[in-house]
């Protein structure tokens, strides 16, 4: 069995929440057999397709390269942060309830992550008890909340009833440092994205966050962890040799990547070896990122046709890290045309 850990839906249509709210919302204009436009407002965000709300489409995919299970949840440009708490809440009860309806058409292959109003812990935390209750498998979050990282008390406070609630957090990084200096080429998402990640993950490391979370919880940081595998060592050594670095920070912040999974979203064998040396075997996972440009464009090539994996490390990526991950049990293979014995 492969599961894809991460990957991305819209719904075909939502309802008009600037007319109902005012301001600028998301909303889809459809512009041919299959095609779309995401706008903000009347800027335009992302074409997509067919294969973000036609379950259809996104099986075949998945039977084509071989993906047993394929987890589903927002693109960030749906959290609302920004708007005020009633409205967020709303709309993430609305796409919720959207992902379990797609997932519903998914012959029992597709698992949503829920998105919660996060600028207000309160309601977050009671959206992630009613998700869990609906069958998700926990929630998509995004990497901060204005100036707020994830060692902020109150997101720890979240993280915390996520863990009571067994709840798995996948983290993804959203509103990008520096857009200012990066208009051009993508540069948000090649630069800054993974800058967020590793940004998220050493707020919870050197602030000390994991010394008061428990180890029940379950988070994984997405496209690899960003720059996080490459740069740790800097980390280590900052660590060892700045009384400031390590004031919060019992450990060697390397020995904390037992306690955070990413996923293998890195494209290139090279990355993804260096990847589960620093992470650990076990804390790797398969993510697509589909169905969007900038992932994956066959599901799963990058692990299945390693140079560099074992065949134990590749049926840990492919599919036992994520089964623990996710809460789930591990149904024999043969749902789709797997490719395991390519492994």
């Amino acid at each position: 069995m492969i599961v894809d850990a991460h990957s991305h839906f819209f719904p075909k249509t939502w309802p008009d929440f600037a007319e109902k709210f005012g301001g600028a919302w998301p909303w889809i204009k459809h512009t041919g057999e299959g095609q779309a436009m995401v706008y903000v407002g009347d800027r335009e965000f992302r074409p997509i397709t067919a294969a973000c709300w036609d379950a259809e489409t996104r099986l075949a995919d998945m039977d084509r390269d071989g993906i047993d299970l394929q987890v589903i949840c927002a693109t960030p440009v749906l959290f609302a942060y920004d708007k005020p708490v009633e409205q967020a809440a709303l709309v993430a009860r609305h796409f919720n309830d959207a992902a379990l309806e797609l997932c519903a058409q998914g012959r029992g292959r597709l698992k949503s992550m829920a998105q919660v109003p996060l600028q207000d812990i309160d309601a977050a935390c009671r959206e992630v008890s009613r998700i869990m209750a609906d069958g998700h498998l926990g929630v998509e979050i995004g990497n901060h909340v204005g100036d707020q990282d994830l060692d902020h008390p109150g997101l720890i406070t979240f993280l915390h009833h996520c863990a009571d609630e067994g709840a798995a957090v996948f983290v993804h990084p959203w509103d990008m440092m520096g857009a200012g200096r990066m208009r051009q080429w993508m540069l948000p998402w090649l630069v800054a994205m993974p800058a967020e990640t590793q940004l998220s993950m050493l707020s919870l490391i050197l602030s000390g966050a994991f010394e008061r979370l428990p180890k029940s919880l379950r988070i994984c940081f997405a496209h690899g962890g960003g720059s996080f595998a490459y740069l740790i060592g800097r980390v280590d050594n900052a660590w060892r040799n700045r009384d400031i670095v390590r004031q919060d920070c019992p450990n060697p912040p390397s020995s904390y990547v037992d306690r955070m999974y990413v996923d293998s979203a890195v494209f290139s064998d090279g990355s993804l070896r260096l990847l589960v040396d620093v992470m650990g075997p076990d804390q790797v996972l398969l993510g697509t990122d589909y169905p969007f440009p900038l992932g994956e464009q066959v599901l799963g090539e990058g692990v299945v046709n390693s140079k560099t994996l074992s065949k134990d490390e590749k049926t840990r990526v492919l599919r036992s890290n994520a089964v623990r991950f996710l809460g789930i049990d591990a149904p024999e293979a043969g749902q789709s045309r797997s490719r395991a014995a390519l492994i």
